[in-house]
C-alpha cells in the first residue's frame, strides 16, 4: 500500500528515472520533456523525493564480473537479537558487502542476519567471511554460494 498520492505526472517521473538517465548534456530537462513537466519541476520533486528518502542515491550499474569479481555468497548469521543492530551496521559497512539484511529466524534456522559478500574468487568471499567473523565475534555462520543467475533488476514501480 502507497502511502501517497502521485499525480499522473509524477508517476511518470519515477518510470523514467528507474531507467537509464540520458547522457546528454542536460538529462534533467530530457526527463522533463517526456514526462510533460518543466525541468525546474523535476528538479524540485527530485531534490525532494530524494530529501525525503525515497530516491536512495543516483548511481552507476557496475557489471561486476567483468571487472574481475566472479564469485559471491550470501552469508547468513546467527545473530543474538540484542546485537542485531550493532552486528548489522558492522556487516553492511564493510566494502565486499553489498547488501546486509536483518530477518526473522524461521522454523529450524537459527540465522537472522544476512549479508551478499562478493569477491575475485570463493576463497576470497571465504576470507571475508572469517575476517568478519572475527570483527563481530559471531562463528555461528554460513556460506550460501551462488552457482547461476535467473534475474537481477531493480524493482520498477507504477509499471501497467
Amino acid at each position: 500500500m502507497v502511502d501517497k498520492e502521485f499525480s499522473e505526472q509524477e508517476k511518470q517521473l519515477v518510470r523514467l528515472l528507474q531507467e537509464s538517465i540520458p547522457l546528454t548534456r542536460r538529462p534533467f530537462a530530457d526527463l522533463a520533456a517526456q514526462a510533460g513537466m518543466e525541468p525546474e519541476a523535476v528538479l524540485a520533486r527530485v531534490k525532494e523525493w530524494k530529501r525525503s528518502g525515497a530516491i536512495r542515491r543516483f548511481g552507476a550499474m557496475v557489471r561486476h564480473q567483468r571487472l574481475g569479481y566472479t564469485a559471491n555468497a550470501m552469508s547468513a548469521w546467527d545473530v543474538p537479537d540484542e546485537r542485531a543492530e550493532e552486528v548489522g551496521q558492522a556487516l553492511a559497512a564493510a566494502k565486499e558487502v553489498s547488501h546486509c539484511y536483518q530477518r526473522p529466524r524461521a522454523e529450524k534456522w537459527d540465522f537472522n542476519m544476512f549479508a551478499m559478500i562478493h569477491g575475485a574468487s570463493r576463497e576470497e568471499c571465504e576470507q571475508v567471511a572469517a575476517r568478519l567473523s572475527v570483527e563481530v565475534g559471531i562463528d555461528n555462520y554460513g556460506l550460501l554460494f551462488s552457482s547461476r543467475e535467473f534475474k537481477k533488476i531493480s524493482m520498477k514501480y507504477f509499471i501497467e
